[in-house]
């Protein structure tokens, strides 16, 4: 997460750089309709709840985390109608690509224990989400606003072959922050995105009748519940 911070910041204060020979786009604003795209990459990320149940191969009770997370990407389309000077309404369809790693412990295990079991979950969620965005006044060719809202999300790409298997629909919340920068012929608008699933993400074993290996049942087992998150770093062309 770090990284699409420092890569959001890079972007931003390079791309103003760029933006100080005259004024761009005067009355683009002002058009109540319009469609643009967007291409940009996202991290992954899964709440895990235990369920403290003595599942283990050996009987014992597992603690369970999200161990690592692979950077994945992200693109979109985007239609945005304009309600007035400060306010538009924003629907961006996104297919997204990521990977996480959850890592299995007996409970007591010291963090420096070697991890007992490991996972992975790939994801390929198409989101689709409608936003209320917020704009500042522009200053020369640079526009801060901010957004928030929510949607559904449909994982067209689960394996389910996997031990842990996550449910193919979803509804989210998600809030975030951009800055429009205004060029000749576009606006770049680089903007960082946080969502927050609210539905429980697992799939448990008895809706799993292609998980007949019972000794790998555990990595299921062991959970309660996942929730999904994602930090979404997009570049949006319009």
């Amino acid at each position: 997460m770090k990284k699409i911070l420092l890569l959001f910041y890079i972007v931003t204060i390079t791309s103003f750089s760029t933006l100080l020979k005259g004024q761009n786009l005067l009355y683009v604003d002002e058009r109540p309709l319009h469609f643009g795209f967007s291409l940009g990459m996202n991290m992954m990320d899964l709440t895990v709840n235990p369920s403290m149940l003595p599942c283990g191969p050996n009987g014992e009770i597992l603690q369970a985390r999200v161990s690592s997370m692979l950077p994945g990407f992200s693109v979109g389309v985007i239609g945005d109608l304009r309600l007035n000077r400060y306010f538009n309404l924003r629907l961006h369809p996104t297919f997204h690509f990521g990977q996480r790693t959850i890592s299995y412990k007996p409970d007591g295990a010291d963090k420096k224990d070697p991890i007992a079991y490991q996972t992975d979950i790939v994801s390929m969620p198409i989101t689709v989400p409608v936003y209320i965005k917020f704009n500042a006044d522009r200053e020369w060719n640079g526009r801060p606003y901010l957004l928030a809202g929510g949607g559904v999300s449909f994982d067209v790409g689960r394996d389910k072959e996997r031990y842990v298997l996550t449910k193919f629909f979803d509804y989210f919340v998600e809030f975030g922050v951009g800055c429009e920068l205004y060029f000749s012929f576009f606006k770049l608008s680089p903007e960082l995105k946080f969502s927050i699933g609210l539905n429980n993400a697992l799939v448990p074993v008895d809706q799993r009748p292609e998980l007949r290996d019972e000794t790998v049942q555990f990595y299921t087992n062991a959970l309660s519940r996942l929730g999904t998150r994602m930090l979404t770093l997009s570049f949006n062309f319009e």
